[in-house]
């Protein structure tokens, strides 16, 4: 288990490889270290993981598919059987028609007695119940959605699965688009394990990916990626540098720079409010909440925060006030955000938009071209859309920002030249001219009403004058999903989030 790594939240930042990198990798180290190595190292990798994860499994049923996939599948069940395991193979193949690899492992499993079944629909119900399950059916090769017996093979493994077989899948869950973390058709391995083999890949990470991968492992199989170039970056709280956040002795609240909310019109102040509270958790020196449509704000107090400071149409005052402060724009903000949008485009030096900001941002053609052209001015800008925002940015539908994140991530942060955050499963983080990175911390509990709100409010307090958003953003987003470990049953709500990112700032054990 020495070369097989748990790749977690807590994670250091990990390169991520598409298929096309992944498969220069392949062919490159296959041209090194000669035909077959690196299979006999993949299928030595899947029957560790497989006895670690499942010590006291009997029975092992290994379902192989027509590639190199199922080749490291069968190689598995060759060592798991050298192990003193029973380890069966359902091969959904004609043997006559396997790669120069793969036939070669189904040679050495035949001579070494392992029970190798050519699989139909018709004797898929033939074997004994596994304790274990390895799903070796189809790899980063795969473009389609899983036909026929293959698709058949995928609905008895789920079936096996809910009888209590783990399941651990090779290199990526049979029927998932790696590069996008979408399932190519409605047939798609849920698997409790995969063991990602040479790189790892985005789509394990992001969209349905994680919730198909299940916990996700990797094995190098000894080669050296270090100087690959990947096309995106995992990263985990191993990114977070705390001791960043020391405070010298002579600091006052001035030296940690103002932040100012607006938004919270009629109906949703409690969304600048959750905004404005996680800023000043994040550490802001002062925080200012301008409530749009309040009669008037000036007299609104926060009895649970009354260290938020209330005021009327701060967006309309000095100038200098807003150059010198970081603003957090749309929270709840309704129509009303749409009249403050162009003095802060033009005037903050650093905006955090998000909620009712991008949606008006989205129906105005002038005000996008005013958020395009914040860059060029100096003026740095985060946006923190959610998949159906992010839709109206791009003009197209919520289904096709889902089927590719770290695209229409890209695009955005392209066509507005800013750095975004898609939030959502393995949220991603992209800015114009560099590799985008996708989150590895958070879960489910984080799918609650106001908690984007918070994540908003919690990038702008950590935005300090001399700090560049893109490093901010990122460090923001891993905070906000980090606050929420480990996952409980339920929702987090939101006001206790800012509480936990706060102990957590903190260093509070349990936090």
């Amino acid at each position: 288990m020495n070369s097989i790594r748990r790749i977690d939240s807590g994670i250091v930042r990990e390169a991520l490889f598409d298929v096309a990198g992944t498969r220069r990798i392949e062919a490159a180290a296959t041209g090194a270290a000669g035909p077959f190595a690196l299979m006999t190292c993949a299928g030595d990798a899947v029957a560790r993981l497989a006895l670690a994860l499942a010590p006291h499994a009997r029975r092992i049923l290994v379902f192989a598919g027509p590639g190199n996939n199922g080749g490291d599948g069968i190689e598995a069940a060759t060592r798991l059987c050298e192990m003193g395991r029973q380890a069966t193979v359902l091969l959904h193949a004609d043997p006559a028609r396997l790669p120069a690899d793969a036939a070669r492992a189904f040679a050495r499993a035949t001579q070494a007695g392992v029970r190798i079944a050519v699989a139909s629909v018709s004797n898929l119900q033939e074997h004994e119940a596994p304790d274990f399950i390895v799903d070796a059916l189809l790899g980063v090769g795969a473009s389609r959605a899983p036909q026929a017996e293959i698709a058949a093979a995928i609905e008895q493994m789920a079936k096996l699965a809910a009888r209590g077989a783990g399941v651990l899948a090779v290199d990526t869950p049979s029927g998932l688009d790696v590069d996008r973390g979408q399932p190519f058709g409605r047939a798609c391995v849920v698997a409790g394990d995969t063991l990602s083999l040479l790189t790892l890949k985005s789509g394990l990470f992001t969209s349905q990916g994680r919730d198909y991968a299940g916990r996700v492992w990797l094995d190098t199989l000894g080669v050296d990626i270090s100087g690959e170039s990947a096309n995106a970056w995992l990263v985990g709280r191993g990114d977070m540098h705390r001791r960043s956040d020391k405070r010298r002795q002579a600091q006052h609240k001035g030296s940690f720079g103002d932040v100012a909310v607006v938004g919270g019109a009629a109906g949703m102040t409690g969304a600048a409010i959750l905004a404005g509270s996680a800023a000043h958790a994040a550490g802001a020196g002062r925080v200012f909440v301008d409530l749009l449509d309040a009669d008037d704000a000036s007299n609104a107090f926060d009895p649970l925060r009354p260290e938020l400071m209330f005021r009327n149409a701060w967006w309309q005052g000095p100038v200098e006030a807003l150059r010198a402060s970081t603003v957090v724009c749309g929270c709840g903000g309704g129509e009303a955000v749409r009249a403050a949008l162009p003095r802060l485009l033009s005037v903050a030096p650093r905006l955090v938009l998000d909620a009712d900001a991008l949606n008006a941002i989205a129906a105005d053609t002038a005000l996008q071209a005013m958020t395009s052209a914040r860059a060029a001015r100096s003026l740095q800008t985060i946006l923190t859309p959610h998949p159906l925002e992010a839709a109206r940015l791009l003009g197209r539908s919520a289904d096709q920002i889902q089927a590719d994140r770290l695209a229409a991530a890209v695009e955005m942060a392209e066509r507005y030249a800013a750095v975004v955050v898609l939030k959502g499963s393995g949220s991603v983080i992209a800015a114009p001219g560099d590799r985008p990175r996708i989150n590895a911390t958070g879960n489910a509990a984080l799918a609650t009403a106001g908690t984007g709100d918070v994540l908003a409010g919690w990038i702008g307090g950590r935005w300090l004058p001399d700090a560049q958003a893109f490093d901010v953003a990122t460090r923001g987003v891993i905070e906000h999903g980090a606050a929420a470990e480990p996952e409980r049953p339920g929702a987090l709500r939101a006001g206790d989030l800012v509480e936990a990112l706060y102990r957590q700032s903190r260093g509070v054990i349990g936090a």
